[in-house]
C-alpha cells in the first residue's frame, strides 16, 4: 500500500497511457466496423469486390472521391439506407474526410443489419496521402 501511495502519479500516468492506446480499438468496435488503412481498403475493393460508400456532402464528393464510390451524405443515410440493402452481406468500406463521420455511418449501418463494415482510417485525406487514385465530379 505504501508503494501505491508513493507512486500514485506514475500509476495514474500508466493507466492513462494504457487507456489512450486502447481507445482507437474500442472506438472502432463501438461503431460496428473495423478500421482499415487505405492499402487494406484497396485489397478489400480488389479482392472482395467491396462497395465504397462516401458519406461526405455532395460538394465534398465532387471535389474528389475514391473511384466507383457511391455518395450518400451522412445527413441522408437513414432515409436512403434502402439503396444499400442489396449490399448488406457484402464488404462495405465507408469513408468521409477524416474518419469521424464514416465511423458514425458504420454505427448506423450496423444497426440496420449490415455485417461486413470497414471504416477507412483517416478518410479521403489518408487516401490522398497514400497517393491513390481519385475521381472528380
Amino acid at each position: 500500500m505504501k508503494f501505491v501511495m508513493e507512486n500514485i502519479w506514475w500509476i495514474g500516468l500508466m493507466l492513462g497511457s494504457g487507456a489512450m492506446l486502447l481507445w482507437p480499438m474500442l472506438r472502432g468496435s463501438a461503431s460496428g466496423a473495423r478500421d482499415v488503412s487505405p492499402a487494406e481498403a484497396v485489397l478489400l475493393i480488389n479482392r472482395e469486390n467491396a462497395i465504397v460508400l462516401d458519406v461526405r456532402e455532395e460538394s465534398e464528393f465532387a471535389a474528389g472521391h475514391i473511384p466507383a464510390a457511391r455518395n450518400i451524405p451522412l445527413s441522408k443515410l437513414a432515409e436512403r439506407a434502402n439503396e444499400l440493402r442489396k449490399f448488406q452481406q457484402k464488404p462495405v468500406v465507408v469513408n468521409c474526410q477524416g474518419g469521424v463521420r464514416s465511423a458514425n455511418a458504420c454505427g448506423q449501418l450496423k444497426k440496420a443489419g449490415f455485417t461486413n463494415l470497414y471504416n477507412l482510417r483517416g478518410g479521403i485525406t489518408a487516401w490522398n496521402e497514400a497517393k491513390l487514385p481519385v475521381a472528380k465530379g
